[in-house]
């Protein structure tokens, strides 16, 4: 049997994971983390993208999170987003829409344009596109989860 850690991915509404995991693997906003039983402590942000663990079973779940912070400690692994979803609940047209409308909403600046929010969207909806895809990649077909 494989050494694992606990796992909890949390977000501001709900708890989303809790459990023993092989390995954490995550987009730091220095670069790409896997984190796994036996890491040094650590705290850095996350930015927004998919969160995989490997659970003690061997079975792999993705999150989607628009961010937050990457915490280890010796006996666990806690992901704190504002907001975490499981891959598999993305509605991928709504976040195709929502990429179109941020897209023409950075192109067409007017008075009262606020080029943070309108990034901002267009980052998250482009980072659900992204977890969204890397399930297609890893499955083929459509994204599903608990595989």
């Amino acid at each position: 049997m494989a050494m694992t850690v606990h796992c909890d991915i949390v977000s501001a509404e709900e708890e989303l994971f809790s459990g023993l995991v092989e390995r954490v693997i995550a987009h730091g906003n220095l670069g790409d983390l896997g984190i796994m039983p036996g890491h040094a402590p650590l705290l850095t942000d996350l930015k927004p993208g998919p969160v995989r663990v490997i659970k003690q079973d061997g079975g792999e779940e993705v999150f989607y999170i628009s961010g937050g912070f990457l915490e280890v400690q010796p006996k666990v692994v806690k992901v704190l987003a504002d907001t975490a979803i499981r891959a598999g609940d993305i509605d991928e047209a709504a976040a195709l829409e929502a990429k179109k409308a941020a897209e023409l909403a950075l192109s067409e600046k007017g008075a009262e344009f606020d080029y943070g929010s309108a990034s901002a969207r267009l980052a998250e909806a482009a980072a659900q596109l992204r977890t969204v895809q890397e399930l297609r990649k890893k499955y083929g077909g459509p994204a599903l989860n608990n595989r």
